[in-house]
């Protein structure tokens, strides 16, 4: 991971004012998006994950992705630490998978299968697809970072419908 200390936020244009914030959160949640288990290994060898709906693929050649993240989550630090992670894309039937990784001060692997990435990160079973990456670098942008992964092993896991989230609720998508 690169030096923070160019980690100085910039803006091209300043924010509107009267721009509200549940407003704006409603606004973005009309736009689709897949949920992805972020996964690693802490430094005392436990699995540590988080959920993220904010993943995007970057770059083709070299193979990055990045995906945000709150500065308030307590998840992040055990997972930035390990210096690597698996990027889980569930399912439609992963609702439960996801809440669990979304909530805070729990064991996020109760009960979940896994088994190691090529990493050693956890790879959730039934996951759709998986990315194993190495945390390239990290970005501030308000009040999230955005972190930037290289993908260096990746593969395709259960063939069925993504889960997805819109309008702060989850459901799938027909892909027949």
């Amino acid at each position: 991971m690169r030096d923070q200390a160019h980690r100085t936020p910039t803006l091209a244009a300043p924010l509107l004012p009267g721009i509200d914030p549940a407003e704006f959160r409603r606004v973005l949640g009309r736009f689709a998006t897949g949920v992805v288990a972020v996964t690693a290994i802490d430094a005392a060898g436990r699995p540590a994950g988080m959920a993220v709906n904010s993943f995007t693929s970057v770059s083709l050649a070299p193979p990055l992705v990045a995906f945000c993240v709150a500065h308030t989550s307590t998840s992040w630090p055990s997972i930035r630490n390990a210096g690597r992670c698996c990027l889980n894309i569930l399912g439609g039937g992963q609702r439960p998978v996801s809440a669990q990784f979304a909530a805070r001060g729990t064991d996020k692997f109760a009960g979940l299968s896994w088994s190691p990435a090529p990493s050693g990160s956890p790879l959730l079973a039934d996951a759709l697809a998986w990315l194993d990456c190495a945390i390239d670098d990290e970005h501030t942008a308000g009040d999230h970072d955005i972190v930037v992964a290289r993908v260096d092993a990746a593969g395709l896991g259960a063939d069925r419908d993504p889960l997805v989230f819109f309008g702060s609720r989850y459901g799938t998508f027909d892909a027949g």
